[in-house]
Order: C-alpha cells, then sequence, then structure tokens
C-alpha cells in the first residue's frame, strides 16, 4: 500500500494541480504525518546505531583474537585495559594482560544482546541524568536488542504512536553512544594504545611527488594499523627506492586516519568529501580501505589513474545487466 508519503499543505504552485491537489491527513492505512515522519526518523537511527556500533564490535573481535594469539596485535594500552577490566568486575591481580583481554572481550561481546538488562557504560552517565531516562523508559538494554526493535517498531502495523516511537529511536541513540561507539572508542585504545596530542600535516598537501604515497581510508583502525605497520618495513622501503621513489609516504583520510593521526602522527590527507579528490592528482599510488564513508565512485575514479584500490572486504565491478526493463 505504500510507499509512505503525504503531501504537504503548503505546496509550490507547480504541484498545485494533479494528484497533489488534495491535501491528505492520512496514509491509506490511516498513517499520521507524525507517525510517517517518526518511523523513518527511527530508521535512520537504527541505521546509523547498527553502522556505529558494529565498529565496537569488530573491535571486540580484534582484541579477543589478539588475546588468544590468534591476530597480529599488540596490545598496547594497558593501563585502560585494566581500568576497563575493574569496571567490569574482572580479576587483574597477577594476571597476564592478555589473560585479562580475553575476559574483557567476553565480557564486553554480551553488551550487544540482552544477557544483562542493561549497558554497563551506562553506569558512567550522572546520577540526575540516569535518572531523567529511567523516567522517560529510554534506558538502554543490549545495543543488537535496541536496534531490533527500532525495526520491528516501525513496521507496518506494530507501534503507531510517535511519541512512543521517537522514545524508543531515543533508547537507540543511547545504545550506540552508551554502547557500540564507546567500546570501539574504549578498546581501541586497549589494542593501539591512547592518544596522545601531535603536530601533523593535513589537507591534499602532504601528497609528496617524490615517494610512493599509499591513503589509507574507512572506519576502523585494524586494517590501517597493519599498513602503517608494513610501510615502515626495511625491505618494503628498500623496493619503493629500487623504483625510483625517495621512501612510502602514508596518509590517512576520513575516520580511519584521524585514528593514526591522533596516535602515529600520521599526516592527513582530507575527509570524507575529499576522497575522489586525493585520486584526482593522480599522486596516489594506492588507496586501501576498509568499512564505512568509502563511495561507491571510488573504483571508477581508480580505473581513470591507473591505480590499485584495495577493500578488504569486496571489490564492486560496477556492472549494469543490459537486459529486461533497463
Amino acid at each position: 500500500m505504500g510507499p509512505c508519503r503525504l503531501t504537504h499543505p503548503e505546496l509550490p504552485w507547480y504541484l498545485r494541480s494533479g494528484p497533489f491537489a488534495t491535501k491528505a491527513e492520512k496514509g491509506v492505512c490511516g498513517a499520521s504525518y507524525d507517525t510517517i515522519v517518526a518511523r523513518n526518523l527511527g530508521r535512520a537511527i537504527a541505521a546509523g546505531a547498527a553502522a556505529h556500533s558494529d565498529h565496537g564490535r569488530d573491535i571486540v573481535h580484534t582484541l579477543l583474537l589478539a588475546a588468544e594469539g590468534k591476530a597480529p596485535y599488540e596490545i598496547r594500552g594497558e593501563d585502560k585495559l585494566i581500568r576497563l577490566a575493574e569496571e567490569f568486575g574482572i580479576d587483574t591481580e597477577g594476571r597476564k594482560k592478555e589473560e585479562i583481554a580475553k575476559d574483557l572481550a567476553c565480557e564486553i561481546i554480551k553488551e550487544f544482546g540482552m544477557e544483562k538488562g542493561r549497558l554497563q557504560f551506562i553506569e558512567r552517565a550522572p546520577a540526575k541524568r540516569k535518572e531523567i531516562w529511567r523516567k522517560l523508559g529510554v534506558l538502554p538494554r543490549g545495543v543488537d536488542r535496541e536496534i531490533v526493535e527500532m525495526m520491528h517498531r516501525t513496521h507496518i502495523g506494530v507501534d503507531n504512536d510517535y511519541a512512543n516511537i521517537i522514545l524508543h529511536g531515543l533508547r537507540t541513540s543511547l545504545s550506540d553512544g552508551w554502547g557500540g561507539s564507546m567500546i570501539a572508542t574504549e578498546l581501541s585504545d586497549v589494542l593501539f594504545g591512547v592518544p596522545t596530542p601531535l603536530s601533523a600535516k593535513v589537507n591534499l598537501g602532504v601528497l609528496r611527488e617524490d615517494m610512493v604515497n599509499i591513503v589509507i581510508h574507512g572506519h576502523e583502525p585494524t586494517l590501517s594499523e597493519m599498513i602503517a605497520e608494513a610501510v615502515e618495513d626495511a625491505e618494503m622501503v628498500e623496493l619503493a627506492k629500487k623504483e625510483g621513489a625517495e621512501g612510502i609516504n602514508l596518509c590517512g583520510m576520513c575516520c580511519t586516519g584521524n585514528e593514526l593521526l591522533m596516535r602515529r602522527g600520521v599526516p592527513i590527507a582530507g575527509n570524507f568529501l575529499n576522497q575522489e579528490l586525493a585520486l584526482v592528482t593522480g599522486a596516489v599510488e594506492a588507496m586501501v580501505v576498509d568499512v564505512q564513508c568509502i563511495m561507491p565512485s571510488l573504483p571508477e575514479v581508480a580505473k581513470c589513474y591507473q591505480l590499485s584500490y584495495t577493500d578488504n572486504h569486496h571489490i564492486t565491478q560496477g556492472k549494469v545487466s543490459r537486459s529486461g526493463p533497463y
């Protein structure tokens, strides 16, 4: 019966005739303006919370693998590891950091389900603020639980009260901010070290004419940290020099670029809007991406410059079917 779209009461002159001439108060199912807007907002919140929180989930899994010796990462933020372990009630006395990290990862992964009924990091909020959330009924449970319920509530004929939908949108947002996003931040510090104030150059001027320019781009530092290690390898540097370059110039782009900027002082070539521009300079030899904020246009732009575009999940060739209605 959809899509759920209602005409606005004050239409521009060119829409004041035809099917848009009559103002519709409700959709065919009875959904009002408020209900439709609340549903759309709720689903947007769920999408954002899912994306952010999944970054946290990936970091938890990486920490667990590192603690078990199954991933090539060193636990650099030991002080923060101890503080987080104590926050989650994990014994730290006389134990190796890998043992503590494994217990912490196993405990934090529960934050995504609904095993405990509340998020641990919520306890960090001021008491007065938590009381407000409690009265409104928006204290978040498991991260995934709130996202799934948001999708459920906004389906046809489930929750038709816009105020209820908006309130659950707040609860879903809190499950991200005090759950998935906070988990990603805290455990990134455990794995890669707590950032310190650094000085570094920014914008496209960081690209070097006399060096091999590699740009790392995306959202999660698990891949970019490995690239940062690789470009410092003596054999790789020697190979670059053998081909006539002065060395390898690693640059960041967007969010994962900021991770390397604040921990390693790696220069950042630009933000989300600059990613295509970096390729258009013709100075970039390779762009290595992980997840989120990756424009689908990048592979096509890269082809114009014989550029290596590497995606650690998959590469889409962009082929279009020439048959059927299209």
